[in-house]
C-alpha cells in the first residue's frame, strides 16, 4: 500500500457548552500496510448528527462517551480504496461508522454493502440511514397515527421532521410543522405538503400554534424540547401520543432552564389526558425492522412522495462549525460533510 497520511479529528477536551475548536485536535497520522482480510476505506460522506453532542460528554447515557484523544465517532459512507478482503473490491461503496477522518481501515465486519455506482450514497445517512428510520418508526410505532388526525413536529425541515411529516400526510393526518424561519416554514408547506408550518421565532408562536391547530394535537413527534415543547403541551388531546427521539436545544445546557417548574404540569396532563409519552434509541429499540422501513422508503422515494434535502458541506476543516451550526438550526436539510472527493 503506498503511503498514505490520514487527516483525524480527535476529541481533545470535553465541551462545556457549545463545542469549540479547542475541543478537538487535528491529527495526521500515516495508515499501517494493509493486512490480509482488511480494506482500506476511503471516507467520502460524512454524517453529523445531533446524539454526537452527547458522545462528547461524559455524562451517564445509553451510549459510551468518546475518550479523550480517540476519533470522534460517526456514520459514514466510504469507497474501497484498497483491499485485501475478497469480499470488497476497489470502488466499492459501503456504509461504515468510522467518524470524523479521512480514511480508515476495517476488516469487512460492520460494513453495509452499497453497489458499485449507487444513484444517490449520502442518501445512506439520512433519508435512508438513521434519520429516516427513526422518523418510519418512531411516528408509525409510538405515534400510531390515524387518518383524520393532527400530527406536529419540530425541526420540519431536517431530516427527521421532514419525513416525518411527509409519512404522516400519506397517511391521511393533517401536519403542522414548527421550523425556524420563513423560508424553512414555506418550504415545509410548498415543497413537503405540510398544511402549517409556523415559525417558532415569532413572538406570538404559541399563538399561532394554537390557531393552526384548532382541533389539539393528536400526535406531537418530539425533537427538540424548550419552548416549542411548552407550546404543545396545552394542546394535547385526550390520548395524545409523544415519540420522543431528541431534545436538541438542550444539548448545550449546562443547567437547568430558569423559571418555574415545569414538572407538576406535566405529570398533570399525562394522567388527566391519558397521554402516551415514550423515548427510543432507533436501533437498539427497532434494529429488527430495518427491512421493513427500507422496503416502503424506496418506494415513496421511486414514486415521488418523498421528499429529501441535504445541506452539504465541503471539507473536514469544517465539521465542528457545520455541527454547531446544525445544533443552532442554521442548516436547510439533513447535515453532511464531503471529506474527499470519490475514486
Amino acid at each position: 500500500m503506498q503511503s498514505i497520511t490520514n487527516k483525524q479529528l480527535t476529541l481533545k477536551s470535553r465541551p462545556h457548552g457549545a463545542p469549540t475548536l479547542d475541543n478537538f485536535a487535528i491529527k495526521s497520522v500515516q495508515m499501517p500496510e494493509l493486512q490480509q482480510g482488511e480494506v482500506l476505506l476511503r471516507t467520502i460522506y460524512l454524517s453529523l448528527d445531533p446524539y454526537m453532542r452527547g458522545r462528547m460528554s461524559d455524562a451517564k447515557s445509553y451510549a459510551d462517551p468518546v475518550e479523550i484523544g480517540d476519533v470522534m465517532v460517526g456514520a459514514t459512507v466510504c469507497q474501497i480504496e484498497q483491499s485485501n478482503n475478497d469480499k470488497f473490491a476497489k470502488g466499492d461503496w459501503v456504509l461504515a461508522y468510522t467518524g470524523w477522518q479521512e480514511y480508515a481501515i476495517s476488516n469487512g465486519e460492520g460494513l453495509m454493502p452499497l453497489g458499485k455506482e449507487p444513484n444517490n450514497p449520502s442518501y445512506a445517512l439520512g433519508i435512508m440511514g438513521m434519520p429516516g428510520f427513526t422518523a418510519y418508526m418512531g411516528l408509525l410505532d409510538i405515534g400510531a397515527p390515524k387518518e383524520g388526525e393532527t400530527v406536529v413536529v419540530a425541526a420540519a425541515t431536517g431530516p427527521v421532521g421532514a419525513t416525518v411529516g411527509q409519512i404522516a400526510k400519506l397517511k391521511g393526518c393533517k401536519v403542522v410543522g414548527v421550523a425556524g424561519g420563513s423560508e424553512k416554514c414555506q418550504y415545509a408547506v410548498e415543497k413537503l405538503g405540510f398544511d402549517a408550518c409556523i415559525d417558532h421565532h415569532s413572538d406570538d408562536f404559541a399563538k399561532q400554534l394554537a390557531e393552526a391547530c384548532d382541533t389539539g394535537i393528536d400526535v406531537y413527534y418530539e425533537n427538540v424540547g424548550g419552548k416549542v415543547f411548552d407550546a404543545v403541551l396545552p394542546l394535547l388531546n385526550t390520548a395524545a401520543r409523544v415519540p420522543l427521539c431528541g431534545l436538541v436545544s438542550q444539548y448545550n445546557a449546562t443547567e437547568l432552564p430558569q423559571g418555574p417548574d415545569r414538572m407538576g404540569a406535566l405529570m398533570g396532563q399525562i394522567l388527566s389526558k391519558r397521554i402516551r409519552m415514550q423515548g427510543f434509541i432507533i436501533f437498539d429499540d427497532y434494529g429488527h425492522r430495518y427491512d421493513e422501513f427500507a422496503t416502503d422508503m424506496q418506494k415513496w422515494l421511486s414514486e415521488g412522495k418523498i421528499q429529501y434535502r441535504e445541506h452539504l458541506i465541503t471539507g473536514l476543516d469544517n465539521t465542528v462549525s457545520a455541527f454547531n451550526d446544525m445544533l443552532d438550526g442554521k442548516n436547510f436539510g439533513k447535515t453532511v460533510i464531503q471529506v474527499n472527493q470519490p475514486l
